[in-house]
This record gives structure tokens, sequence and C-alpha cells, in this order.
């Protein structure tokens, strides 16, 4: 049994770094061609380029060793069925399970790796990768400026151009915004972005400037200009970049998003407690209400019965409305509050669960990918692939999808994030199950089983 056991661990390490190898080519490519147009002539460095796409490899690593999991498991167990292995060590009185059992090992072994991987290496990759784009950003600050699209970051004004060629900017459009004395909107042909030591300097060329006042719409200014320029703090755009001690979700070990998620606690305890003190100072009675349509109509029965009392003065009874309104004001705000902080305690329990999650389906993939490969009685790499491919996209729509409802509270986060692996385990389950009993489920497995024959 050791000596089976060890072809079956060689059997599955080979064609799992192969896959992983493929899959990651190919998703690095996909990435390399969707980024490299933002970086060609800008004049950076080949250096910068290169820590640019090594930092982003993390994700891609991280996307791809489940899927070479699945991959793996299908050609393996597609290979050992269509040269009868399964057969003959069936035969030899080695049940589906014992089969079974050393890829299960493997794929924990690489599930638990993988845990390592995206606790640590893969929040630091993303950190990096975001204060390297910061930093690329400083350099050539045009690079993240899309013709169609508004650029709201720049203080005081809104922007959008038509079209750029290289570093020049075609048919610009600039807007004032906030509350300023006069509305201000400046258009020119051509404009350049260019930065100084603690700032960005845009420089328009051919244009002019239209001015009105808010305050008395009848004056108005029409400024024609050969070049106009106009001076942007640098640190209004960069420090949210550069600010080292910052970190998303996606760049926070398990500890550092805990520490977050007892902060967001820390944050609603204060609310409730003060929620709990506006009841009291008003109604004399400490209520918590469990949402906000709770607490208005606890409100609502309050008004009712003061109504009633009869011993009220008008006085009194105005009095007790003014702080009967107050108190809906508060309670309206402080729910608002507590439905944010609900909302970004979840968005980072979701990236808690997430790096659980998708390691555990390594192991699920390999329930899932050895029955398939029985069935389907094909080692082929194409056929491997077309159901590995079909089966994780499933999967990734399912945890995508499980994902946008936990950050939006439709769910919880373990509801979302565990969901879809639950739903694999089951059809993994019910597969592993026919194929004890050497059954094909699926008529298409009866289909290819034919077509082999």
């Amino acid at each position: 049994m050791r000596l089976i056991t060890k072809y079956l661990f060689r059997e599955i390490s080979s064609p799992f770094l192969i896959s992983l190898l493929i899959i990651t080519f190919i998703l690095f490519v996909n990435f390399l061609l969707r980024a490299i147009d933002r970086f060609l002539g800008k004049g950076l460095e080949i250096s910068i380029i290169i820590e640019y796409l090594f930092f982003n490899l993390a994700w891609i690593i991280a996307l791809s060793i489940p899927m070479a999991m699945l991959l793996a498991t299908l050609t393996t167990f597609g290979r050992l069925s269509e040269d009868n292995e399964i057969n003959a060590l069936r035969s030899s009185g080695i049940s589906f399970i014992s089969i079974l059992s050393p890829p299960l090992i493997f794929g924990l072994s690489i599930a638990f790796l993988l845990i390592i991987f995206n606790n640590y290496v893969l929040p630091e990759m993303n950190f990096k990768a975001r204060l390297l784009s910061g930093d690329i950003y400083k350099k050539m600050p045009d690079v993240n400026i899309e013709p169609g699209v508004f650029l709201d970051n720049i203080p005081n004004y809104n922007m959008i151009i038509s079209d750029k060629k290289d570093s020049t900017l075609i048919n610009v459009r600039i807007f004032s915004k906030g509350k300023t004395e006069s509305q201000t909107s400046i258009y020119a042909k051509k404009g350049n972005l260019s930065t100084l030591s603690n700032a960005f300097l845009l420089t328009l060329s051919n244009g002019e400037i239209h001015e009105i006042e808010n305050k008395d719409y009848m004056n108005y200014r029409r400024i024609l200009f050969d070049t106009h320029r106009i001076l942007i703090p640098a640190e209004n755009i960069l420090l949210n970049r550069r600010d080292s001690s910052n970190r998303t979700d996606r760049e926070m070990t398990i500890p550092m998003i805990m520490n977050k998620i007892k902060k967001y606690n820390t944050k609603l305890e204060i609310v409730n407690k003060r929620i709990k003190g506006a009841f009291y100072r008003t109604t004399g009675d400490s209520i918590l209400p469990k949402d906000i349509n709770d607490g208005l109509l606890t409100i609502s029965i309050v008004k009712d019965s003061l109504k009633k009392n009869s011993f009220s003065t008008v006085n009194q009874l105005n009095k007790k409305e003014r702080q009967l309104k107050s108190l809906e004001r508060q309670l309206k705000n402080d729910f608002n509050l507590i439905k944010s902080y609900h909302k970004g305690k979840n968005k980072y329990k979701v990236e808690a669960h997430k790096k659980f999650s998708i390691p555990f389906a390594c192991i699920l993939f390999v329930l899932l990918g050895a029955p398939l490969g029985v069935m389907a009685k094909r080692g082929g790499f194409a056929i491997s692939t077309a159901l590995s491919f079909g089966f994780f996209l499933l999967y990734y729509i399912l945890l995508i999808t499980g994902e946008e409802l936990a950050d939006r509270n439709h769910v919880s986060p373990e509801m979302g994030m565990w969901a879809p692996n639950g739903f694999l385990l089951i059809i993994a389950l019910y597969l592993v199950l026919y194929a004890i009993r050497e059954r094909a489920p699926i008529p298409l497995f009866n289909f290819l089983k034919n077509k082999t024959n």
C-alpha cells in the first residue's frame, strides 16, 4: 500500500505543477496585455515594470492553485481510468476511497500551504503593488487619465479629455467643484501634466476660461488664453497612496483583520450605548431597538401615550414632542452609522473567510476531480481542461456573488464565502458515491465512455 501511495503522489504532483505553470502563464499574459498599455511609452524603467508585474503575480498564483488542483486531479484519474489502472487496483481489493486518500492528502497539503501564502505573502505583495502603483502615478501622473472618463481627484476641479496622444491630452475640459464664489469651466485644445517636487503642473494651450458668479448670474467673464497653468498640490492626491500604515482589506493578515473588526465592534458598542442613553433621557427606559423601524415604532407608541395623558400641560407636551423629534433624528443618524459600521466590518470578515475558503476548495476539487476523471475515462488534456474550467468557472461565479452579497449586508460573511464550498461538497460527495458504485450519474459520461469504446 505504501508503494501505491508513493505512486499516486507522483502521478498527481507532476500534472499539478504543469497545470499550475500553464494556468499561471495564461492568467499572467492576460494581465500583462491589459497592464502593459499603461506603461509603454511612459518613460518608465524596465526594472520598475518587472517589479510591478512580479508583485501582481501573487494574486494570479492564489487564483491558479485551486484550478490547477482540479485540472491535475481530472488528468490523473482520467489517465489511470483510461489505462485500466483503477480497475486493476480495485480488483486487488483496494477500494476507491483508499485510492482517493493519497490525492486527498496531497490536496490538504496544498491547501495548508495556500493558507500560509494567502495570509502572509499575498497581503504583503498586494500592498507593495499598490505603493509601487502610487510611485508610478507620481512619476507619470497622466497614466490614470483615460479619454471619456471623469477624473475627480483633482482638488477643486473635475476634468475630462476626449483623447490622449502619448503624453499630450486632447480637448481638455475642466469644471470647478465645491462651494465657491463663482463657477468656472475651462476648455483647452491641448494639455500636458508634469511633476514638480511637491506638486503637479497642468499646462493648457489654446483655450478659454468661462466664469460666472453664483450670487449674480449677470456677472460673466470669458478669457481667451494661449497658455494657462494650474498648480495641483501633490499631497492631496498622493498621501492616501503613500501612507504605509493605511492598508486595504486585501493587504491585511488575519491578525490585522481581527484588530480592524475589534475596532468596528468598539464603535458599534459606543453607538448602542448612545442610543440607550438617548432613550433613557427621553422615555425613562434604556431601550435598544433591533433596527430603525423598531425604534421609530417605539417612539410612535410613546407619542400616542403622551397625547392620551390628560395630566400634562401644553408646555410639557410641546417639550416632550420636541425631545421625541430630536430622538427620532438621532436614531436615524445612529442607525445609518450602525449600517455603515456593519458594512465595513463585513468587508473585513469576508476577506478573513476568503483566506481559508479558497484553499479549502483545493480539497473539494480533489473530491470532485477524481470521480469525474474515472467516469469520463479520458486522460486527455483537452477534456480535462474543459471539465475543470467549467466547474471552476461555476465556483468562481458563486464565490464572487457570495462576496458581493456579503459586502452589501444581504447575507453573512460566513454564508457568502462558504456557500460555494458547500455546493461543491454536495456535488463532489454525490459523484464519489456513484464512482464507488461504478455508475455514471450524468449522461455526458456515458457518451464519453461509449466514444472511447
